[in-house]
């Protein structure tokens, strides 16, 4: 691992890599955990109210400027799609499907960058291993589907299980359309910090009327959710929310882009390693076979800019 910055400390970019790779995987395990004692919608909400309210409280602190109609607007947009849709499904399907399947399947998220990246279309969809990616992920995606599917129709909850999976494969989509909106679309005036804080404050607020709608506000008992269930809200908002992505933006500034998307392979084997060890969930050899073809795709979809990474 050769550094970029001179001046950028190796152990400082080996810790880095570690809080990416273990925390944005684990946070699977600890969804499934805090959803325990918190219902989904009030489970979200919570997250990213408190995460978003840190955030900015923090920017203000260090004298930033956090009051911006564009940067605001942006946010509101993007972080819906993200984190509203995006990861209030994973919170949602994680009621009823193992955390260990739902992060390899979120894993397919790379495939819809290449999708729907209208401006790169052109470029993507010339490339041999980038449309080879697409195939092998789409055929990863149908094997765990299909192991998914055969163990649902005579289950106690298949009915939403079924209804977890459909969500599942539109979670990626929404996840994917957001990055690229916020990509295409930069703020000025703003720091990536700013825009994250609005990004995950508005987000948290989005879960509010599913929490009404779904009367979790009404039949949730605060004295009595667990322990665990609040160690794991607060891990997910300490770690998941601002250490994790705040590690994710410093290493995008100091090492190279293709190297900092590693983390995508390395998520889905940490949150099935917990799952695995750590509660009753089992994965079958079609899951394992699944997530290595979608591993491979992700590979394949990125092989052409480690290449430019390389000559570079």
């Amino acid at each position: 691992m050769t550094s970029v910055n001179k001046k950028t400390s190796p152990w400082a970019v080996y810790l880095a890599f570690a809080i990416v790779y273990i925390v944005w995987g684990s946070t699977y395990f600890f969804i499934q955990k805090a959803l325990v004692g918190f219902p989904p919608f009030i489970l979200g909400a919570f997250r990213f109210i408190v995460a978003g309210l840190l955030m900015l409280s923090w920017c203000m602190l260090k004298g930033e400027r956090i009051w911006n109609t564009r940067t605001i607007k942006i946010a509101a947009i993007s972080g819906f799609l993200m984190l509203g849709l995006g990861n209030g499904i994973v919170i949602w399907v994680e009621q009823y499907i193992p955390s260990g399947l739902v992060a390899i399947v979120v894993a397919s998220a790379a495939m819809w960058f290449v999708i729907l990246d209208k401006p790169k279309w052109k470029e993507n969809f010339s490339d041999k291993y980038i449309l080879s990616g697409l195939v092998v992920g789409f055929v990863g995606v149908v094997l765990l589907f299909s192991s998914q599917l055969a163990g649902i129709l005579n289950a106690p909850q298949g009915k939403f299980q079924l209804i977890g999976i459909v969500l599942l494969a539109l979670g990626p989509i929404a996840w994917a359309g957001g990055s690229l909106y916020s990509k295409y679309n930069p703020t000025t005036g703003s720091s990536v910090s700013v825009n994250t804080g609005w990004q995950m404050l508005i987000a948290g607020f989005a879960f509010l009327p599913g929490g009404i709608f779904n009367a979790e506000f009404g039949s949730l008992n605060w004295w009595k959710i667990p322990l665990d269930s609040w160690l794991s809200i607060a891990y997910l908002i300490l770690f998941g929310s601002i250490a994790a992505f705040s590690a994710y933006v410093w290493l995008l500034k100091v090492r190279p882009a293709t190297e900092v998307s590693t983390y995508a392979y390395v998520n889905p084997v940490v949150a099935v390693l917990l799952s695995v060890t750590f509660t009753n969930e089992r994965v079958t050899l079609v899951q394992i076979i699944g997530l290595v073809v979608i591993l491979g795709s992700i590979l394949l979809i990125n092989l052409p800019k480690y290449k430019k990474g390389v000559e570079a």
